[in-house]
């Protein structure tokens, strides 16, 4: 199917109008169908199925996939494995690049805790099929599980780009060392996406109140870090301006450790620039298709990532529904623009939200229009003494602690939103959501069949 797929999505290539369309979909559909069956494939046949399935005590170096999370006793972290030696035979084996689910505790559990993503290490444990609550795990490609009992070493990373990008993560979240733990926690989310220093209350408190997307990496983290490096790119010929803002990319991308969501957002904006540079810019939604397109060829499990359909369906209802929505809301246009991103993502949003989670709040409308514009100030300014404070709070922690000032402002008035609008009990259930849809397209087909029959009156008057 995969072969097959590639010379189909060729012969697309060199057709045109809606039979190139058509052969495109067919490439498309095959080698989709081709990759998902070879991602389900290599979660079963693997060189460390046996192990696994023999529960096998053994010890593995491999290179940690993601930062640790855990808490004050234990850590859980998703390992790529390099090798594997059986600790009954002392045989020494390729593991072939397969990720695991590290479970570690005691004296282990806290030395993991400390390390990052990109870091080498070497465990001793032992395996275990993934069960239970662990088997989601399985749609990041974890074939299986490791109680790791001890950690053996550990190196920094070998890829100067994780170097670079963990350097540089590292400088940003030094930079908010002066601020309160909460609002430390909380800018870390907005920055970088890492919400590991929040709270459960708090998590859900930015729940209740329709505002978690702003603890997660996003379009317009990306575009602002684009807006940042402009001056540095603006520099260079256009070809120079494509490949500098591709490597913006990639290193924040790193930086922010590649969440579905950044995923996204990085696709989009590396079709944009490309499309740009070859003369042809691209509408939204188009881009967002291809984005979508190429992402799941890559890896067909990102269909089973909340997050993911998530950021796909506020991209998608924003793009499709905003405008529209705007140009017929009343009052300022930047209540109007405001309110119609906020309606738009919504919508594009409850197909996921209403099954997985049960309800839509209320609040998030008036939340969002409050919170949003905050957030991007707050991304601006954070990101940049972010790094300013990190590089000079060695020499002056006073300094540093200045220029989180603003930050401390921005992220209180957040907090604050998000408070006051978890307070708000009411939610949309699925059921009150399909009552309103039906309302809405009934009174959408009144209002058009209304006018039809107004413009077919005026057609029957006689012309004088």
């Amino acid at each position: 199917a995969l072969v097959v797929g590639v010379a189909t999505a060729l012969v697309a290539l060199a057709l045109r109008g809606r039979a190139g369309l058509a052969v495109g979909a067919t490439a498309m559909i095959l080698l989709g169908t081709a990759v998902t069956q070879r991602a389900h494939d290599g979660l079963v046949h693997s060189p460390l199925a046996a192990p696994v399935a023999a529960r096998d005590q053994a010890a593995v170096t491999g290179t940690l996939v993601e930062d640790p999370e855990g808490t004050r006793f234990t850590a859980r972290v998703l390992v790529r494995v390099d090798g594997i030696t059986s600790d009954s035979t002392g045989a020494t084996a390729s593991a072939g690049g397969r990720t695991v689910l590290v479970t570690a505790g005691g004296d282990a559990g806290l030395r993991l805790q400390l390390l990052s993503a990109g870091d080498r290490v070497e465990l001793r444990g032992w395996l275990a099929p993934l069960a239970g609550y662990d088997e989601r795990f399985r749609w990041r490609h974890a074939v299986g599980r490791f109680d790791a009992t001890e950690l053996l070493s550990f190196t920094g990373p070998s890829s100067p780009l994780l170097r670079a990008a963990n350097g540089l993560r590292e400088i940003v979240l030094r930079g908010g060392d002066h601020l309160p733990a909460t609002e430390r926690a909380v800018v870390a989310g907005f920055l970088l996406g890492d919400t590991r220093g929040l709270t459960p209350e708090m998590e859900e408190r930015f729940r209740a109140a329709g505002l978690t997307h702003l603890l997660v990496v996003s379009g317009a983290n990306v575009a602002f870090v684009l807006v940042l490096a402009g001056p540095v790119l603006r520099r260079f010929g256009l070809g120079g301006r494509l490949v500098g803002g591709l490597a913006v990319l990639i290193v924040f991308g790193t930086m922010t450790r590649w969440e579905p969501s950044v995923l996204r957002a990085c696709a989009m904006a590396a079709c944009s620039m490309t499309a740009l540079h070859l003369g042809r810019p691209t509408a939204g939604l188009r881009v967002l298709a291809l984005a979508v397109i190429g992402l799941l060829l890559a890896d067909p499990f990102l269909v089973h990532s909340v997050g993911f359909l998530l950021s796909c369906g506020a991209s998608g209802g924003i793009a499709l529904m905003a405008p529209p929505l705007s140009a017929r809301l009343r009052g300022p246009r930047w209540v109007r623009d405001g309110l119609g991103v906020t309606l738009a993502a919504q919508i594009g949003v409850a197909p996921v939200m209403l099954p997985i989670f049960g309800a839509l709040p209320v609040a998030a409308l008036p939340a969002n229009l409050v919170a949003v514009p905050l957030a991007g100030p707050l991304t601006v300014w954070g990101l940049t003494a972010g790094v300013a404070g990190g590089i000079v709070s060695r020499w002056s922690p006073g300094i540093a602690a200045s220029l989180q000032l603003p930050t401390l402002l921005l992220v209180r008035a957040v907090l604050g939103v998000a408070s006051l609008a978890a307070r708000i009990p009411f939610q949309v259930d699925g059921r009150t959501a399909f009552a309103l849809v039906a309302l809405v397209a009934t009174g959408a087909a009144a209002g058009r069949a209304r006018a039809a029959r107004r413009v077919g009156g005026d057609d029957r008057v006689p012309a004088r």
